[in-house]
């Protein structure tokens, strides 16, 4: 460890900034006439949930905008706070000027319903202001009783540019680092393998420093060094979060798009972060239907054998299958007119109940015969290609579409079948 070198507070937290316009990043929210400045320069600070990844400034925003309106401010965690605790903070308030405190829960998703119902009341009448910091989406993970008293703000992870600022700022400004004479040669890979975080990066800049050699002055943080000590750059991927989400829709998104590429980096993000393979199996599956149908049958075909094989197979051989199938759904003629059409028959399906016409009714009683159940139904094996022209809908909806075959070769080479199978059928009639 290099001389003097006494750190018995992470870097992350002797930098943590101690004034808004000390953060870097963030301008969306914090810089002027952006939302929370505004609302700090009023003196008004409503209940909200900073929703945003690890890493990006949500506890210190939190603290600090509790500090710009002069209020007391409580933290609490949703991982070791039980209903009681949070009572017990919830009927606290300033003796001394009757504030409401700022009560600010770190990690608020992880609150059950019965935890987030008890902070309903306190919130709805101003008892307390109240801030949460979530990684995952609210829409997801807070109940609408309480999103819908609080105002919502994302934090956007920090750029490479705005990591180098917080690094540079952390060498010119650390009461130990400016006391070292430090060639920061890894700069910009830092900032890469952030992804992000000031806090990861803060953290790999420090264990760089107290791995480096201690004989050298100045002493060299290179890429080498950081690729040691970092060990590898870690993958930000949340698989029981938002990015669970957004990732799947990236990459159903490419392979809707016919971009092969798109469908196999977004694929494998979601492999490398340990997505179980058989839920991007399974979506497979649910896309070649969706987004392929009859424009080429034997995309669903494949893409179920691919479901069947992932679970028998397992990781990490799993990835070879799938693979081949997302390339093979990606480069494959797209159709959803069966999706549109099943849709659009649900839809007709939740307003009318319509009887089933008599002569499309299973007559396998001697009653039933006798009222008209199956009566003039016309069986079209006993006619030419097998195709009679009679009505299969209730009277009410005769003439009603859901299907319209799209401009792809196999459905228009169906489309023409069936075309030649009515004028057939009109041709015998004559």
């Amino acid at each position: 460890m290099p001389p003097n070198f006494h750190a018995d507070t992470p870097l992350a937290q002797r930098m943590r900034p101690t004034t808004l316009d000390a953060i870097i990043g963030q301008e969306h929210l914090l810089a002027e006439g952006a939302p929370l400045r505004r609302l700090v320069e009023q003196g008004h600070l409503p209940s909200i949930i900073l929703h945003g990844e690890a890493g990006i400034g949500k506890t210190t925003i939190a603290m600090l905008l509790a500090d710009a309106v002069g209020r007391p401010f409580h933290a609490l965690s949703a991982l070791n706070t039980g209903v009681k605790q949070l009572r017990e903070v919830l009927d606290t308030k300033d003796s001394l000027n009757f504030e409401s405190p700022v009560v600010f829960i770190d990690e608020i998703h992880r609150f059950n319903k019965a935890q987030q119902d008890a902070l309903l009341g306190a919130v709805e009448s101003g008892d307390i202001t109240l801030i949460g910091a979530t990684t995952e989406n609210p829409s997801f993970s807070v109940n609408n009783a309480l999103l819908s008293r609080c105002q919502v703000y994302r934090l956007e992870p920090l750029t490479p540019e705005q990591i180098s600022a917080v690094l540079q700022r952390a060498m010119q400004e650390d009461n130990i680092l400016q006391n070292l004479t430090i060639d920061l040669q890894a700069q910009n890979t830092i900032s890469q393998l952030a992804h992000g975080d000031a806090r990861k990066a803060l953290n790999v800049l420090e264990l760089a420093i107290q791995t480096a050699d201690a004989k050298q002055s100045p002493m060299i943080i290179d890429d080498e060094l950081v690729s040691r000590v970092a060990q590898t750059a870690l993958v930000r991927y949340d698989k029981d979060g938002e990015q669970h989400y957004d990732i799947i829709s990236a990459m159903i998104k490419s392979v809707r798009g016919s971009d092969p590429d798109a469908a196999l980096y977004w694929m494998a993000r979601m492999l490398v972060g340990g997505e179980p393979a058989d839920f991007i199996a399974r979506r497979l599956v649910i896309l070649a239907s969706e987004d392929i149908g009859n424009a080429n049958p034997n995309a669903l075909l494949l893409a179920d054998a691919a479901l069947r094989s992932v679970q028998s197979i397992g990781m990490p051989e799993a990835r070879i299958i799938l693979g081949q199938v997302v390339v093979y759904l990606a480069t494959s003629a797209k159709s959803n007119s069966t999706y549109k059409a099943i849709n659009a028959a649900m839809a007709l399906a939740e307003k009318d109940a319509s009887p089933v016409p008599l002569h499309l009714r299973n007559g396998v009683t001697k009653l039933m015969r006798n009222q008209g159940y199956g009566q003039d139904y016309i069986y079209p094996h006993d006619y030419p290609n097998h195709y009679y022209p009679q009505s299969y809908l209730p009277d009410n909806l005769i003439g009603t579409s859901f299907y319209e075959f799209a401009d792809n070769q196999r459905e228009q080479h169906s489309k023409q079948f069936m075309d030649w199978l009515k004028s057939q059928a009109a041709s015998n009639d004559q």
